[in-house]
């Protein structure tokens, strides 16, 4: 999943898609979609939308991942909005705070058809300020192959912090290569690894009621397991992100890595890769990882926000979005009948749903790139022997509080 930049192009598509002509009359319901081209869904339930709603179109506007986000933002805080938004979800308590959107309404009902957790990435306040339209999770991927070299069990990858660590220093021992893939660059997924150890140790960075958690003994435990890491993972993790701990496990140059259900696709095929649950620490009540979202937002001073919520709705109701999800590639949001289909057809994806029952949401921020680069400097500080994890994660926490 993708989100950020500036506006420096963006190509505008718009769809046509009324039963008769577009009429002057008709009230314009715009939509700004991110990416390279509009959902392959999207157009047909579009046309079916408007003819139940004569009287309004919808204007769909195709921007690119890098520019998407910051002209959204730029056009709310202008007082141009665009009605409806596909967003991060890091973003919805800023907007929200801003009075930039509007509560999406959901039932319990809505709410609970769900996986755990998931509103959570969404809820401010106790409302739900936008609603999930793509979702991620983590699991591990490691090398059998090089597993075999080193004189382990290649069907057997690490279910504990504790097997993951003499695991990948086996590797490192006995072949010479990296155990274990640590992203550290100046990256937002230098943070997401960061809350992977979290959220499988059973810890919690705010809680609802808006109270720091991060200077925690599970979170201590955490970044002290990140720094046993380092001499067992490649060189320099400052350098690397997780787009490059993939072309390194592609190249056999390190052991294990953790992302998200896309790697699989993106893995050489000359290796041979296994996918499990994300290991677990000494606090973890079951199996965890990071939930992340994009969400559909509807803004505020359009017009059209009930109209805008509707439409969000049919894009995103459970039969809609699972198709979207298998079409792309990524986790599904509830578990609709096809979940279980998928598993079967493809039991890689077993892992990357077997650690929502215990995962953390994404925390919000406010201030969410001053929170997220907090995080940041916290894990390089370990990383590079520059801080100790109890004064580095203290030190965190106490910057953090001015970001909520």
């Amino acid at each position: 999943m993708r989100y950020y930049g500036t506006l420096l192009a963006g190509a505008a598509v718009v769809l046509s898609t009324m039963a008769g002509s577009a009429f002057a009359e008709d009230k314009a319901v715009s939509m700004i979609q991110c990416g390279d081209a509009i959902a392959e869904t999207y157009p047909d339930l579009i046309k079916a939308w408007e003819a139940k709603n004569p009287g309004f179109k919808v204007n769909v506007e195709i921007v690119g991942w890098a520019q998407c986000q910051d002209k959204i933002t730029t056009l709310a805080a202008a007082g141009t909005p665009v009605a409806l938004a596909y967003v991060g979800s890091r973003t919805l308590k800023q907007f929200a705070d801003s009075d930039l959107i509007v509560p999406i309404p959901m039932t319990d009902a809505e709410k609970a058809a769900y996986y755990p957790h998931i509103v959570d990435t969404v809820t401010f306040k106790g409302e739900a300020w936008g609603i999930p339209v793509a979702f991620s999770t983590k699991a591990l991927f490691w090398n059998k192959a090089l597993f075999e070299k080193a004189g382990l069990d290649p069907a057997k990858p690490p279910t504990t912090w504790d097997e993951l660590y003499n695991d990948a220093k086996t590797v490192k021992d006995k072949t010479g290569i990296a155990g274990y893939g640590l992203p550290a660059k100046t990256m937002d997924n230098t943070m997401h690894q960061f809350l992977h150890f979290v959220y499988t140790n059973d810890g919690t960075v705010i809680d609802a009621d808006g109270k720091i958690t991060l200077d925690s003994p599970q979170n201590l435990q955490a970044l002290e397991f990140i720094k046993k890491l380092v001499p067992v993972s490649e060189d320099g993790p400052s350098a690397y992100d997780q787009d490059d701990m993939i072309k390194l496990f592609s190249d056999g140059k390190v052991a294990m890595i953790e992302g998200g259900p896309w790697v699989r696709n993106q893995v050489s095929k000359d290796i041979q890769w296994g996918v499990a649950p994300l290991p677990v620490g000494p606090q973890a009540k079951g199996a965890g990882t990071l939930l992340i979202t994009d969400s559909m937002a509807v803004f505020k001073g359009t017009g059209v926000e009930d109209q805008a919520v509707d439409l969000a709705k049919l894009l995103t109701n459970p039969e809609n979005q699972f198709v979207y999800e298998k079409t792309h590639g990524l986790t599904p949001l509830r578990p609709v009948a096809g979940v279980e289909t998928l598993v079967s057809e493809d039991p890689s994806w077993k892992p990357f749903l077997d650690g929502i029952a215990f995962g953390g949401p994404e925390p919000l921020f406010l201030d969410y790139k001053g929170f997220q680069n907090a995080l940041i400097d916290m894990v390089q500080s370990v990383v590079t022997g520059n801080a100790e994890p109890a004064a580095a994660l203290t030190k965190a926490a106490g910057s953090i509080d001015q970001y909520k």
